[in-house]
């Protein structure tokens, strides 16, 4: 790990990229699907450009109600799902065109991350509706995923993601939100990274150690203390001579 890329979820509530952005290398820009779009979206971008910071799309389910994070796989079909996701990516890609820049990466928000990392036909129509912009555009997920698998089949590059501020299952799945600890406190986070650095692994939820193999972290805009995890991350990474850069 000489290089690592430090990327958010930014653009889902008024202002959230304002303390991040000079913190992080690569930023995942709401849609409006589940949050953000319209002006906010135009602000983020604006600022992100501003701040050097790369930005991909930030794509969920169609669920603002429920913020993208309750599962609508078997609720809207797939090909309903796919015009929608691609409908999402180009939203953020045409005003990256606006802005003078191009699509970085495409990161799935939620409950469509989490499916995709384990139910084929959600990771494969993710990875279709990527590879309809540009089979150079790269997806954003779990190293060992069913997704990583159907990328790297369909030949669309994939970036590795670990997560500063969540818990880990013995599986490399995230502990689902609705379980106490969940998602970690600044202390909590900062030792996951520390461990993390310094060995390879990291203590899941249920008390076991799992590798992880990882090119870039996300800290989650929403999170309690998440400027405060940022920075104390950057701080362990740069004493052990990692530098942060996008991917």
């Amino acid at each position: 790990m000489q290089t690592i890329d430090l990327n958010a979820d930014l653009g889902e509530t008024e202002g959230d990229y304002l303390a991040l952005l000079p913190l992080i290398s690569s930023a995942n820009v709401a849609c409006g699907a589940h949050a953000g779009g319209g002006q906010l979206l135009v602000k983020t971008i604006e600022a992100a450009k501003l701040a050097g910071v790369k930005v991909g799309a930030h794509p969920s389910y169609p669920d603002s109600e429920n913020f993208g994070r309750l599962s609508m796989r078997g609720e809207i079909t797939n090909e309903a799902l796919l015009e929608s996701i691609v409908s999402q990516i180009d939203l953020v890609s045409r005003e990256l065109l606006n802005q003078g820049e191009v699509l970085h990466h495409v990161k799935a928000h939620g409950a469509l991350y989490n499916d995709a990392m384990i139910h084929q036909d959600m990771a494969e129509v993710l990875v279709a509706a990527c590879s309809s912009f540009s089979k150079a555009v790269p997806l954003l997920g779990q190293p060992g995923s069913v997704l990583e698998s159907v990328a790297k089949a369909k030949e669309v590059p994939f970036i590795s993601e670990g997560f500063m501020d969540r818990a880990y299952n013995d599986n490399g799945t995230l502990v689902s939100r609705s379980l106490p600890g969940s998602v970690l406190d600044h202390q909590t986070a900062k030792n996951q990274i520390l461990q993390l650095v310094t060995t390879g692994n990291l203590t899941t939820y249920q008390g076991n150690k799992l590798p992880l193999e990882i090119q870039t972290l996300c800290v989650h805009a929403d999170t309690p203390d998440a400027v405060a995890t940022v920075q104390a991350v950057r701080e362990i990474l740069e004493a052990h001579h990692i530098r942060i850069a996008a991917y």
